[in-house]
């Protein structure tokens, strides 16, 4: 195989995604070091169509292989987190090719337990050194990608800590016009605790964002556990198979989602083309230093799109001036004012409960609101 079909497996895997992430030699060697040349055909076999069927990718691959091939290949690309390969609701397999980053290749490979390898710290740096040239990609192109960043649909929904400062009371919170948000009048739920309880299969893995700070020497800067990141249903099924990760009960991830809370770790679920009215794949316990979608909006690189249910609220009359709610809050929502009081920035505020959960005085509450949350990326000085 060529580097120039190297590079056609790039582009197939990009379009997997929603990123624009640019074909350079760094993400050449990523693939060069994930994807055996053997198996860089089947990869080809994904150009045209990110999902197929066994019968489908026979076709794809114009007769050149034949089932028992494309399993073996497919096993070693699935363990690498290139393929996700789970039956349908009818119980026919499908396999699909996955995007290099957000639920794609980075994650998956970050995720699994840790060897601190060779391997694996060059992929971290790697990797970084992609997220850097992503920034410097996005920077010298700003007018035009924050004109396209408005079409992009909500990456992830917010969950908040529910407690005893949850108002019943909803308050009416304009959505940015200009922003693609769902229609669906759905009101997804709201607790991690039944969306918990109402999945048979559950497997936790390793945050692939604070592991990948680990790889790094950048470790998290709470010490936050490593362990918490969920998955759903045949999204579980196939983290186990590949050894990405391990099953749970019910009432130890509740366990573990109790540990996020009291250390101030920020609930965001995902959903299948973030279509709301699906159910969950999977939930994130983000970490304000470590977490990817943080990080890639403060470096300039993408912007926050986040469906959220709540608000943030603030009593000035309670209020004693703390700060702790300004320092833990994850997108800079909260300031002091000239009162030495708080004041939330309704424009950025995710509604994850994180302020409210660790106020001293109940100064803070949420109020219900469906909203979308769409920040665009800070413009860097050059």
């Amino acid at each position: 195989m060529s580097e120039q079909d190297y590079k056609k497996a790039a582009k197939a895997i990009i379009s997997a995604g929603v990123l624009p992430i640019p074909i350079n030699d760094t993400m050449i060697e990523i693939l060069k070091i994930i994807i055996d040349p053997n198996e860089l055909d089947l990869v080809l076999a994904f150009q045209r169509k990110k999902s197929q069927t066994m019968e489908q990718l026979l076709k794809s691959t114009k007769g050149k292989k034949d089932e028992n091939e494309i399993l073996k290949k497919v096993e070693s690309l699935a363990k690498n987190g290139v393929i996700f390969n789970q039956p349908n609701s009818q119980g026919v397999m499908v396999f699909r090719l996955l995007p290099l980053i957000i639920t794609g290749v980075f994650e998956y490979q970050m995720m699994r337990p840790l060897e601190f390898s060779e391997k694996e710290k060059k992929l971290a740096k790697l990797y970084l050194k992609l997220f850097n040239e992503l920034k410097e990609f996005v920077q010298g192109k700003y007018d035009s990608f924050t004109t396209a960043f408005k079409s992009v649909p909500p990456l992830d929904r917010t969950l908040p800590i529910l407690g005893k400062n949850v108002e019943g009371n909803e308050v009416k919170i304009s959505i940015n016009e200009e922003i693609d948000a769902p229609q669906e009048e759905i009101v997804p739920t709201q607790k991690v605790e039944e969306i918990i309880n109402k999945f048979d299969d559950i497997a936790v893995s390793g945050c692939f964002c604070r592991q990948h700070h680990d790889l790094l020497d950048d470790p998290c800067k709470i010490n936050a556990p490593r362990e918490n990141c969920f998955t759903f249903g045949k999204s579980a099924r196939h983290i186990v198979n590949q050894g990405f990760g391990r099953m749970v009960t019910k009432e130890e991830a509740l366990k573990i989602i109790k540990e996020a809370e009291d250390i101030g770790l920020v609930h965001k679920t995902y959903h299948p083309n973030s279509n709301v009215s699906r159910d969950e794949t999977s939930l994130c316990n983000c970490c304000k230093c470590c977490c990817g979608t943080f990080n890639l909006y403060k470096d300039g690189v993408l912007p926050t799109v986040n469906l959220t249910n709540y608000l943030s609220k603030v009593d000035q009359n309670i209020c004693i001036g703390c700060g702790t709610c300004v320092e833990k809050c994850p997108l800079d929502a909260i300031s002091l004012n000239d009162d030495n009081k708080a004041e939330v920035d309704e424009s950025r505020c995710l509604g994850c409960g994180i302020c409210a959960h660790f106020c001293e005085s109940s100064a803070i509450s949420l109020l219900e609101g469906k909203r979308v949350v769409y920040i665009p990326p800070p413009k860097l000085k050059s």
